[in-house]
């Protein structure tokens, strides 16, 4: 089933996200539908908190991501649902990279993230997972683990970029935005 995917000035996208156990209510469920939404809206990520729900879950898939790019040998892309994930180290240079977000459509803008991460989670089945990932996947995974931690990407903006999408966030604050997803906005009638 399509969800709608919750729009920026949405409180439950500013909140730290809660661990969930694997008797949370429809799970199997609730992960199906966050692919089909994501795929939907031509996603390669998508967190809970995207869809209303304040807990520590998201969903990546960036096998399309680097199909279309060059592959070096540490960027393969992945499919992989995270559960209660916790960051462990972020280290490498910084490197800058247009990013968007479901949540906050046709803004972009080029955020400076750490080129490798380790990241300890649980998977659809509770198993355990501690891994080290590279480039476009830890790019991803950073952008989804900041949702559950309540942080959205245009927060790691260049001041001058903040200035200049204020007025594009209050319109998708405001639903004065049409895209080709089910969105739910904040406080519109």
């Amino acid at each position: 089933m399509l969800l709608p995917i919750y729009a920026y000035g949405q409180p439950v996208l500013k909140k730290v996200a809660e661990p969930i156990t694997p008797d949370y209510p429809d799970l199997k469920e609730l992960i199906d539908n966050m692919w089909q939404t994501m795929y939907n809206a031509d996603g390669v990520g998508l967190a809970a908190p995207q869809i209303g729900l304040s807990v520590r879950l998201f969903v990546v898939d960036t096998l399309e991501v680097e199909r279309k790019s060059e592959k070096s040998d540490t960027d393969i892309g992945m499919k992989q649902v995270f559960i209660n994930a916790q960051m462990q180290e972020e280290t490498g240079e910084l490197w800058p990279y247009e990013e968007g977000c479901l949540s906050i459509p046709r803004v972009t803008g080029d955020v400076e993230r750490n080129k490798q991460i380790r990241i300890t989670w649980q998977d659809e089945n509770f198993e355990s997972h501690e891994a080290v990932f590279t480039g476009i996947n830890a790019r991803v995974i950073q952008h989804e683990y900041d949702h559950i931690e309540g942080t959205l990407f245009t927060e790691k903006l260049k001041p001058l970029k903040k200035r200049l999408i204020q007025r594009k966030l209050e319109d998708i604050r405001t639903g004065r935005i049409k895209t080709d997803y089910r969105m739910k906005f904040f406080n519109v009638r």
